[in-house]
């Protein structure tokens, strides 16, 4: 959308246009009738239009091509042109929406003018409209431990293609700060992204919001897949998405083109298609509730997105990204985070995520002092035992002997050391004061092992030493 339409039926004049916007640094497109003018807008929509409106031996007049460009790209300025200009049609052609009305024949430098500001409030409205789409500043991509490494290697293969990717993983993880990764490293990056959160839109409503509507009363309203149009739209949480709904998505991705609530004519879209869901959508196709070709057709990349429990060495670093963002969004104290609290971040059973320990960096900063380190103390729950031995870890010793009780506690602070270090045994062997051998031979003799999770090292039980 950074060229310039000529649509005139006198071919001395448009390509006298034509030559004077590519002298002043303009691309352009040419069309001598209404049928080429529609192939043109059909290819691509251009940035704005010069448009004559009257136009021989042509089926729509420039009246008439307006009012069509003003429903299906309304963010095109149109300049009318005519060289019978009156009053009247001046005022016809400002109703449906034309920028500016010029008389030919026309001044150069007057024509450069207008054109000059059709562009200008043109990309102004596009800029007021993507910040207005935007909830907040959004997060950044924060880690560096392997299992994240891994999600940023895959994230940055797919950003240059235009290939449809699921994004699949637990609430909070950080899906829709993927998607945006993805949206700001690809060739969209400076079109639109817009999210589609499925589980906020009542069923009844949906279509109006994803596609829009018209209605004799207030005209054109836009819909998200439109706002989106040359972008990027982010289907939250797909499998909240009513079935009925799910068939004309399923369409739009098949003919890129839907058909506005109340309304008749199709509506072109160029969309880039990222989707996100928590639950497994096999079992939502068994069930009847998802559409199996909409899957197969969403589905091209999967990518799933760690938990933070199998990224707990980004914690400490995702801790302080958060108590920085807090302290030049709110003001919040802009405390150390001292290592007793690092510990106990990485051994803390997290459900929520990435979302939660957020939120419990953004608590913590508000109740605490407004000096010094967080310590252990100030962090809401405890330490809990990994979810590979889900058992209490206090009542199971009181019930054992001495060697036992030892080696239960043993496994799991070990196990837990090791999970905090990303499954890093040296780092694991210095931080117990261990030497390295000594550390895999105790780990042995607990029955622990690691294994691969997420593109990290995670320890868990054989399951030998659990039945034991």
């Amino acid at each position: 959308m950074s060229d310039i339409l000529v649509v005139d039926d006198e071919r001395d004049i448009r390509e006298l246009i034509c030559d004077i916007l590519q002298d002043e640094g303009f691309s352009t497109r040419m069309a001598g009738n209404s049928d080429e003018c529609m192939a043109e807008l059909n290819k691509e929509p251009p940035g704005m239009m010069i448009l004559d409106i009257w136009l021989k031996d042509s089926n729509m007049d420039g009246i008439d091509i307006l009012s069509h460009v003003k429903r299906d790209n309304p963010d095109v300025p149109v300049v009318i042109i005519s060289g019978h200009g009156n009053v009247e049609i001046a005022v016809a052609a400002i109703k449906q929406g034309a920028f500016d009305f010029i008389e030919k024949p026309f001044n150069i430098d007057q024509l450069l003018v207008v054109i000059r500001r059709a562009m200008e409030v043109s990309k102004l409205r596009r800029e007021n409209s993507s910040l207005k789409r935007q909830d907040g500043q959004v997060d950044e991509m924060i880690g560096s431990g392997a299992a994240f490494k891994m999600l940023k290697s895959q994230l940055e293969k797919v950003t240059k293609s235009n290939g449809r990717v699921m994004l699949t993983g637990g609430a909070g993880a950080g899906k829709e700060i993927a998607a945006r990764y993805v949206h700001a490293h690809s060739d969209r990056a400076n079109a639109p992204f817009v999210t589609v959160s499925s589980a906020s839109v009542a069923p009844e409503h949906m279509e109006e919001v994803l596609f829009g509507r018209e209605s004799p009363e207030r005209g054109v309203e836009q819909g998200l897949l439109e706002q989106a149009h040359g972008g990027m739209v982010f289907f939250d949480e797909v499998a909240d998405m009513p079935l009925g709904t799910q068939s004309k998505i399923l369409r739009v991705l098949v003919d890129q083109s839907f058909t506005r609530v109340g309304g008749s004519s199709k509506v072109r879209v160029d969309l880039r298609v990222i989707s996100s869901t928590t639950r497994n959508l096999e079992h939502e196709i068994a069930a009847g509730t998802f559409r199996e070709e909409l899957y197969h057709r969403l589905n091209v990349v999967p990518i799933e997105v760690p938990s933070l429990e199998d990224r707990r060495e980004d914690i400490p670093e995702l801790a302080r990204y958060f108590i920085n963002r807090f302290n030049q969004d709110q003001g919040l104290p802009k405390r150390k985070l001292g290592a007793d609290a690092e510990a106990m971040l990485q051994t803390m059973r997290w459900p929520g995520n990435i979302r939660e320990l957020r939120n419990v960096i953004e608590r913590v900063l508000i109740l605490g002092d407004d000096t010094g380190p967080i310590e252990a103390k100030d962090l809401p729950g405890k330490a809990m035992p990994t979810e590979e031995e889900d058992i209490s870890l206090s009542a199971g010793l009181t019930t054992l002997p001495l060697r036992e009780a030892r080696e239960l506690f043993e496994r799991h602070y070990l196990m837990a050391q090791i999970n905090r270090f990303g499954g890093n045994i040296s780092r694991t062997a210095n931080f117990v004061g261990m030497e390295r051998s000594a550390l895999h031979r105790k780990l042995k003799s607990l029955g622990v092992v690691t294994t691969n999770r997420a593109g990290a090292r995670v320890a868990q039980v054989e399951d030998s030493a659990s039945d034991s």
